[in-house]
C-alpha cells in the first residue's frame, strides 16, 4: 500500500497544488495499510481500522475521510468496482449555526480587519476556508459584483467552488478592504496572505460567548438561505454541492415551506 499511495499521490500531484490533505490522511492510513498488500485490504481490515482510529477519539467523519482516500488510491490501481473498502456511516448532519444576534455579537469582538471581512466572506458566500483564504482580488469583480471561488484552469475536487453574486454587506467590506490591499490576496495581513484564520476565530467566539468555527460560519449561510425558503436547487448551486440530495439532507428542515404541499395534499 505505501508504493501504491507513493503513486497515487504522484497522480494527484498534477491536478493538485496542495497536498496536505493526502499527506494528513497518511499520517493515520500508513501505520495500518502501509506494509499490507493493496489486493488484501477489505472490509474487516477497514473495520477494524476503524475501531483502532475510534479509540483514539477520531469521529466517524474524520475516519469516513480518510478511508474514502485509501479507495481512491485503490481504484487507481485496480479500478473501480474491484476493491473492497467499508467506510463507517455518515455522521448527523452539522447543526449548530449562527443567529443574527450571535454574528453581530461574535463580530464585536474582532478587533483586526482581515478576520472581519473573512468572517464577513464566510457568511454572505457560504466558501470554505481554503477558498476564502486563497481568493485574489483578480476573482473580485466589483463592478459586476460578484466573487469568483472558481477561477479559469482551477481543478474541482468534490469540495466544489462557484461563482456568488455579492449582497450589499460583503460588497461594502470588499470595496473597503480593495482601497488599502498591499498584496494580491483579498484576506492578507502585514503584507502577507494568511494561511489560517482558525486560532483568531477561536479567541474572538470566547470572549463573544459564541461557539463557532470556521465551518459553522459555511453552515450558518445555508441555514439562513433555506429558513428564507430559498429553494434546494439555489443553494446547492450557491455552495457548490454536487447534488441537491446533500442540500436537502442538511438544510432542508430549516425551510418552512419544505414538503409543505406534500402534506397538504394528504389533508381531507
Amino acid at each position: 500500500m505505501a508504493d501504491l499511495w507513493a503513486a497515487y499521490v504522484n497522480d494527484r500531484s498534477k491536478e493538485l497544488s496542495d497536498l496536505s490533505r493526502l499527506k494528513n490522511a497518511w499520517k493515520a492510513l500508513g501505520p495500518f495499510f502501509g506494509e499490507r498488500l493493496g489486493s488484501t485490504i477489505d472490509h474487516d481490515l477497514c473495520r477494524e481500522y476503524a475501531k483502532q482510529r475510534k479509540r483514539l477519539g477520531r469521529a466517524n467523519s474524520t475516519i469516513r475521510i480518510e478511508l474514502e482516500y485509501l479507495r481512491a488510491c485503490l481504484n487507481l490501481r485496480y479500478g473501480r468496482g474491484n476493491t473492497h473498502v467499508w467506510t463507517p456511516p455518515s455522521s448527523k448532519p452539522r447543526s449548530r449555526y449562527l443567529t443574527k444576534d450571535e454574528l453581530e455579537r461574535l463580530l464585536e469582538h474582532v478587533k483586526t480587519p482581515h478576520i472581519r471581512l473573512f468572517i464577513i466572506l464566510a457568511v454572505t458566500t457560504g466558501a470554505r476556508m481554503k477558498s476564502i483564504l486563497a481568493l485574489k482580488w483578480e476573482q473580485v469583480d466589483l463592478k459586476h459584483r460578484t466573487i469568483n471561488y472558481a477561477p479559469a484552469g482551477r481543478h474541482q475536487t468534490n469540495k466544489r467552488e462557484t461563482e456568488v453574486p455579492m449582497n450589499m454587506r460583503n460588497f461594502l467590506a470588499l470595496e473597503e478592504a480593495a482601497r488599502g490591499a498591499l498584496t494580491d490576496y483579498v484576506i492578507e495581513w502585514d503584507g502577507k496572505p494568511v494561511k489560517s484564520v482558525k486560532k483568531a476565530i477561536r479567541t474572538a467566539a470566547q470572549k463573544a460567548g459564541v461557539p463557532c468555527s470556521p465551518h459553522v460560519f459555511r453552515h450558518t449561510a445555508g441555514v439562513w438561505m433555506a429558513q428564507a425558503d430559498v429553494p434546494m436547487q439555489k443553494i446547492a448551486q450557491f455552495l457548490g454541492h454536487t447534488s441537491t440530495r446533500v442540500t436537502e439532507k442538511t438544510y432542508a428542515r430549516y425551510s418552512p415551506s419544505f414538503m409543505k404541499d406534500a402534506a397538504a395534499a394528504l389533508d381531507w
